[in-house]
Parts: C-alpha cells; structure tokens; sequence
C-alpha cells in the first residue's frame, strides 16, 4: 500500500456507503490523529484503538443522521506524488464552513479554523464535508 491515509479515507467511504456501524482500520499515528480530528468536530460517533503492538487497529464508529451519513464526501488533496502546501491566508472554508480541511502544519494536525487562528500554513491532508 502506498497511501495509508487514502486507505483510511476509502475504508470510511465504503463502510458509509453500505451502512455500516463501525469500520477497523490499521493504527498509525497521523490516522489516529486525524480521526481525532474528524470526532471533535462531529463527523464521527466514536473510536477506540483496539491490539497491541503489530495488530493494532482503530475501530471507528460511524455516524448517521437519519439514515444518511454525516460524512458526504471525502476527498485526499496533498498525494504521495504531489504535495500540497498552503500559507495561512489561502486556506479556505469548505462548503461555506460545513466542512474541514486537514492541515499539517509545524504544530501537528488540525483542522482549517484552528490552522487559521493560529495563523499556521502547511500541507493540505484532505477535505471532508
């Protein structure tokens, strides 16, 4: 596997897209940070880490509203072969603020607000809305 991030981001999708209630995932530190992301914003119910050492994994539990997901739509800009970095300044709302852009920026993970009041650019990881 050449992307994990993009790995993750498909496992979330496909599991939304036939309803499923939690989706396993294999741990790593930036998957795990950027799930933590995606629960205090609303966009996930829970997640736990689950293993131990080789066999770790994170269990996600997906969130619906309805019978819709709450995630519509997720989509990985910076890629293995092309980095994606913004300043600051460029780094815009998603759908008029119903979404979030993951930023990687010198302070670690954070979403696109948080990236702005701090007044932190860095590598766009991806948007979800």
């Amino acid at each position: 596997m050449t992307d994990p991030i993009t790995d993750m981001l498909n496992r979330i999708r496909n599991a939304q897209a036939v309803s499923h209630p939690t989706v396993n995932i294999p741990f790593s530190q930036i998957k795990y940070k950027i799930i933590q992301i995606l629960a205090k914003e609303g966009f996930i119910e829970k997640f736990e880490k689950k293993g131990k050492k080789a066999k770790k994994t994170i269990r996600i539990t997906l969130k619906y509203i309805g019978k819709t997901p709450a995630i519509s739509a997720l989509k990985r800009i910076s890629k293995p072969s092309q980095r994606i970095y913004f300043p600051y300044k460029k780094i815009k709302k998603v759908r008029g603020g119903y979404g979030i852009t993951i930023v990687s920026t010198s302070k670690g993970l954070m979403g696109n607000k948080e990236a702005r009041k701090k007044k932190l650019g860095g590598e766009v990881i991806c948007e979800i809305w």
